[in-house]
């Protein structure tokens, strides 16, 4: 092993310790927030119908909503510890079974979302480098812009009434059609077809800032001695671009796709609104609406850890591209 590995392990430890201690932070923080934020579940539970006090006084007891809040975030922590994520008012399920129901539609709808916007970001900044100063870069900063100050949910009305409502192209609402009995290779073409304009409205935003800081970055390399030698042996201009410019430009790129992974999972709940896509963000959507307080914490727990985890392993991997980091 390389004299590196020490201090390379070395890092990696420090940064587990110092996201332990961020986790239990914010597992604290999101229980306080949702426990403290107006609104009661009980006038949900009960509904709208007036009810005997006692009644009342009895469903709280039930969901130990009748408790101080420094005893409720005892027995949630204890919980918590336990891996249990506590019991939805609304659903009347524990909530860790009806998060994994809706967790792969939301990992599907993310994962392709950032997939387009690291391939086409990247190509978008390498061509809009490559032709730095030029019309095509021009097209693709503007572009860039466009895509950035649009927010997702209202990019995905747009497009639902492009393509959904006046072409009559594509699917908008859900994932797959409600009289579908299509199984194997059709329903996976079903559900890409219901999963395109999401994926569009999700990954735009993330387009625009991978391709601009990917031109930035390859545009800063074309100037370096190691180009101008690598050219002047003759090497083909795509061999520059992507073995040269690009792979020593990688650091800070990966740096902002690791960083805006988990941006893009927190920012599903408005695209999954829009589109009817039955994820996690349109479980919380609807969480909120009815004040199922164990949904609503569980889901920001789990968005929260996603951020920091996302956080940890893109800098263990800049630490690992970029030996410098071990020893800062």
């Amino acid at each position: 092993m390389s004299s590196a590995s020490p201090a390379l392990f070395r890092y990696i430890g420090v940064r587990i310790l110092q996201a332990l201690p961020l986790l239990l932070g914010v597992v604290v923080v999101n229980f306080l927030l949702i426990q403290l934020a107006p609104g009661d579940p009980t006038t949900v539970l009960i509904g709208d119908y007036p009810a005997p006090e006692e009644y009342v006084r009895q469903v709280r007891a039930e969901f130990g909503l009748d408790q101080p809040l420094p005893t409720r975030l005892v027995n949630y922590l204890g919980q918590l510890a336990q891996g249990n994520l506590g019991y939805s008012f609304a659903n009347r399920m524990p909530v860790r079974e009806l998060i994994l129901q809706r967790l792969g539609a939301t990992i599907l709808l993310t994962g392709v979302a950032m997939a387009l916007a690291t391939v086409i970001g990247v190509l978008a900044g390498v061509w809009a480098a490559r032709y730095r100063g030029k019309a095509t870069d021009g097209v693709v900063q503007t572009t860039a812009l466009l895509g950035y100050s649009i927010p997702e949910f209202f990019l995905g009305q747009i497009l639902i009434l492009i393509f959904a409502v006046w072409l009559g192209w594509l699917p908008s609402q859900g994932m797959r059609s409600a009289r579908s009995t299509a199984t194997g290779p059709a329903a996976t073409l079903e559900v890409g077809l219901f999963l395109i304009l999401p994926a569009i409205a999700l990954s735009m935003r993330y387009v625009a800032l991978i391709s601009r800081l990917t031109r930035a970055s390859v545009a800063e390399a074309l100037t370096s001695d190691y180009v101008l030698g690598a050219r002047a042996r003759g090497v083909s201009e795509r061999r520059v671009l992507f073995v040269h410019a690009l792979r020593n430009a990688a650091a800070p790129i990966v740096t902002v796709i690791g960083y805006n992974l988990s941006f893009i999972l927190a920012g599903s709940a408005l695209v999954e609104t829009v589109f009817a896509w039955p994820g996690i963000g349109r479980l919380l959507f609807d969480s909120i609406t009815r004040r199922d307080y164990p949904v609503m914490t569980a889901i920001l727990l789990m968005v929260s850890i996603g951020v920091v985890l996302a956080n940890l392993i893109t800098d263990l991997i800049q630490a690992v591209i970029d030996p410098r980091v071990r020893y800062s």
